[in-house]
């Protein structure tokens, strides 16, 4: 038993350097503008069974008067979402290896196409797609970013252009890696570079390993140059932010984070947070949450200058996907405001979220107070028919959200 172990590893071992080094060298091809060879697409069958359970839950959701919501697309794993500046394809991440391609051919606000994107190489954990104004998309995966010069046009074959910003352990040190809390979101911001979150695996960390995190930016947003040079750490004292987008009216960053467990079910909140200048420190791991203090570092003295949230939400609701809507559909009093999705609790003994939140944000650029917009995907029984983790704006004012439960992207839109 012990040798048929080994062996295992030993297989599953080479099996991922083969992978790996299958995965550079196809990746070097690509940024030679070459073939390597790769001919089929994974598709995703958009109607059937499946989609007509998932449009029967959507019966259930709760809107403001005046809205609606259908199904877009069927995604497998469906999480966070880059919609394409000439509209023409939403590219979905996953926490898994794909990359989804979403097409709407005729406009009639429904997906008819879902395909893997750059199929040749071997991602890992690609939850966060986001672009550039002039069309490059980026792509940052557990422990790399890649770059895609023209997605929109070459994402109809299978061979893409594709360049390294952060190579293959650059993101963070290799030995740092872990399973948790490795979902990076990223955005171009108004000063035209790169940001990335980066979660901190452990619900607090020890001490020890206070240094190597604050070099590396593990636990905060780091932002790079759009060619991955002039790295530095932008946020500190975030625990897990899984969502964040620029204020477009001044540039603030906000961002949500995600609240440690284990304090109880209704302390400590989560988190929206908004940040004006570079550097700020937004309080973790001295507290959990809000004003709450962890017990690993009660007695030791927080950060003077200590960020305190935006706005506190529901605690452990788990607020991740947030965007600022510039779109013109929908009413005025959402112009310029957060729509943010809280994909629900996992400890909790009554569980909450599994909805779609709007915080208005004033012209002072502070938050108005948060409500729920969307609601239903957690039925009477506390179980999940649903959990929603990013929303996206399309081109003609209604927004996307997307659940990686039921594998699913919907679309909301007003008046129409």
């Amino acid at each position: 038993m012990i040798f048929r172990a080994l062996l295992s590893v030993t297989l599953l071992s080479a099996s991922t350097a083969l992978v790996s080094a299958q995965d550079a060298g196809n990746l070097e091809k690509l940024s030679q503008f070459k073939t390597t060879g790769t001919t089929e697409f994974t598709v995703v069958e958009q109607t059937g069974p499946n989609a007509d359970a998932i449009k029967k839950n959507l019966e259930r959701i709760k809107l403001p008067e005046g809205f609606k919501i259908s199904l877009y697309a069927i995604v497998p794993d469906a999480r966070h979402m880059a919609v394409g500046p000439q509209g023409i394809v939403t590219f979905v991440g996953t926490r898994k290896t794909k990359v989804w391609a979403v097409t709407d051919r005729n406009k009639d606000r429904v997906a008819d196409e879902v395909k893997d994107f750059a199929p040749s190489l071997a991602m890992a954990i690609p939850n966060g797609p986001c672009f550039s104004p002039d069309g490059f998309l980026y792509i940052a995966e557990q422990n790399r970013v890649l770059t895609f010069p023209a997605a929109e046009f070459f994402y109809e074959s299978p061979d893409v252009a594709a360049f390294n910003v952060l190579a293959q352990g650059k993101l963070i040190p290799a030995d740092e890696e872990s399973y948790n809390h490795t979902a990076r979101v990223c955005r171009i911001g108004p000063d035209g570079k790169l940001y990335i979150t980066l979660g901190q695996p452990f619900n607090v960390y020890a001490p020890e390993k206070a240094d190597v995190y604050e070099q590396a930016g593990i636990g905060g947003i780091i932002r790079v140059g759009i060619d991955g040079n002039g790295r530095e750490v932008f946020t500190r004292g975030v625990r897990n932010s899984v969502g964040m987008d620029f204020n477009p009216r001044n540039g603030d960053l906000w961002f949500t984070d995600n609240q440690v467990d284990g304090l109880g079910d209704d302390t400590p909140p989560g988190e929206l947070n908004r940040q004006t200048a570079a550097g700020q420190h937004f309080g973790f791991p001295w507290y959990g949450g809000g004003t709450v203090r962890t017990n690993e570092y009660k007695d030791s003295e927080p950060p003077a200058d200590t960020v305190q949230p935006a706005v506190e939400m529901a605690p452990h609701a788990a607020d991740l996907g947030m965007k600022f809507y510039t779109g013109k559909q929908f009413p005025e009093k959402y112009r310029d405001g957060v729509f943010s999705a809280q994909h629900g609790s996992w400890n909790r003994t009554t569980p909450v979220g599994a909805r779609v939140m709007f915080t208005p944000v004033n012209e002072d650029g502070t938050a108005g107070a948060t409500e729920v917009f969307a609601e239903g995907w957690l039925d009477e029984n506390g179980e999940y028919l649903g959990r929603p983790v990013d929303i996206a704006q399309l081109r003609d004012g209604s927004i996307l959200v997307s659940d990686d439960l039921a594998g699913a992207i919907y679309r909301i839109s007003y008046g129409d």
